[in-house]
């Protein structure tokens, strides 16, 4: 009985990260392709040209719903991170360090995600790879 309350409580933690960082993901990216001047400055202070916030927000949205597929999921939270990391950056390099604290935190949450999800990933690419065969 222990064991299946620990495994119900994993099972529930999981999907709760997952659910909080789809919704910030989601409202990230939905700024973004709305053109929120102040989600696309800093793309211009990288000197990225301004379709990159655009692709960006469009990732964030993608990676969002994706976070919900299981087999998709940890490539999905992968990816997340790395977009993460791009942020820590610029916080880092562009305003004060408290800045980059919700960065970090998303980024460590995706990349948990990425781990608990990777026989999912495993098993995808295998039978992606069994399909080329």
């Amino acid at each position: 009985m222990n064991n299946a309350n620990n495994t119900t409580a994993r099972t529930m933690g999981t999907w709760t990260v997952i659910t909080l960082l789809a919704l910030a993901f989601a409202a990230a990216g939905t700024g973004k392709l709305m053109g929120v001047e102040m989600l696309h400055l800093s793309f211009a202070n990288l000197g990225l040209p301004s379709w990159f916030g655009y692709f960006i927000g469009a990732c964030e949205i993608a990676g969002a719903i994706a976070l919900f597929i299981r087999p998709l999921s940890g490539l999905a939270a992968a990816g997340l991170s790395a977009i993460m990391l791009g942020a820590i950056y610029y916080h880092l390099s562009f305003d004060p360090i408290s800045a980059a604290v919700p960065a970090i935190v998303l980024a460590l949450l995706a990349a948990l995600i990425s781990v608990i999800r990777k026989d999912d990933t495993l098993a995808l690419f295998t039978k992606l790879k069994g399909q080329q065969a």
